[in-house]
């Protein structure tokens, strides 16, 4: 006989991964009325979530600097210090800087742009050569 799952099959329920987790984590955040704590993030995600799983994702955004908490009593509240964009930026600094030749990384991040992310990154670039000299 095939074991039952939570899921009602007999195959186990779909593991998240840690980045999905951080984006359904910021998105709660993201509409939240202010500073909430962790049982209020915990309550609108989907799925039976455990509240230290919650707490360790919080954590680990706040080391990424995509999440800000405050002391409140003997917990924290929490608010989104990064959007989805902000995010990806911050994982995608990490990355650069584990690396020892960060020219040839970025070299080759270029070659494989499209032309229009190409072109969208050159506007960019002199965008803010332009902001930084007036």
């Amino acid at each position: 006989m095939t074991e039952q799952h939570q899921d009602g099959t007999g195959r186990h329920p779909r593991r998240r991964g840690q980045g999905e987790l951080e984006a359904l984590v910021l998105a709660a955040l993201r509409q939240a009325p202010g500073a909430v704590n962790a049982a209020w993030v915990q309550e609108r995600l989907v799925g039976d979530l455990a509240y230290t799983t919650v707490i360790t994702i919080l954590t680990r955004l706040h080391a990424k600097g995509a999440v800000a908490r405050e002391r409140t009593g003997r917990s924290f509240a929490w608010t989104p210090a990064a959007d989805e964009a902000g995010l990806a930026a911050l994982r995608m600094r990490k990355v650069l800087d584990g690396e020892s030749d960060r020219e040839a990384v970025l070299a080759s991040f270029l070659t494989a742009l499209s032309p229009g992310d190409e072109q969208l990154l050159r506007g960019l670039l002199a965008q803010t050569t332009d902001d930084a000299e007036d």
